[in-house]
């Protein structure tokens, strides 16, 4: 699993490789962390979140929403990301956590939201998994 913060004109992407689609979201999520900070403490609490939604896309869109989410209720950063996908009858399902490490112990910087624009989610068999390629706007 891993990932790479690219620029985007005003905004970060971040491009990501891994072996399952449960990674590939993690591996996602851990690049959004990074855009946002450089370091972050083993200090926190992990907690755990389910997600569903009609696609894949919408799904990795909704995870990492609700990561910006957790962010601005809980006030920290989620960061050391596990996920697996699933399907479930209709729907596609997140089974996710991650450590919350307090704000206040980061230098961080905001970002804002998880975007559409220019989204990629697709399963690449000469590369052995999957990439993600999903813009951000800070």
């Amino acid at each position: 699993m891993s990932y790479e913060l690219r620029e985007h004109t005003a905004d970060v992407a971040v491009e990501a490789t891994a072996d399952s689609l449960g990674n590939v979201f993690a591996a996602v999520a851990e690049g959004m962390a990074a855009a946002m900070t450089e370091e972050t403490p083993d200090t926190g609490s992990r907690f755990t979140f389910e997600e569903r939604a009609e696609n894949r896309e919408a799904l990795l869109f909704d995870y990492l929403d609700r990561l910006i989410y957790e962010r601005d209720v809980r006030n920290v950063l989620p960061v050391d990301h596990d996920a697996t996908v699933s399907k479930e009858g209709g729907e596609w399902v997140v089974e996710a956590s991650a450590l919350g490490v307090p704000l206040n112990e980061v230098h961080a910087r905001d970002l804002k939201a998880v975007t559409y624009s220019e989204m990629d989610l697709s399963e690449r068999e000469e590369a052995g998994g999957w990439h993600a390629y999903v813009v951000f706007d800070v």
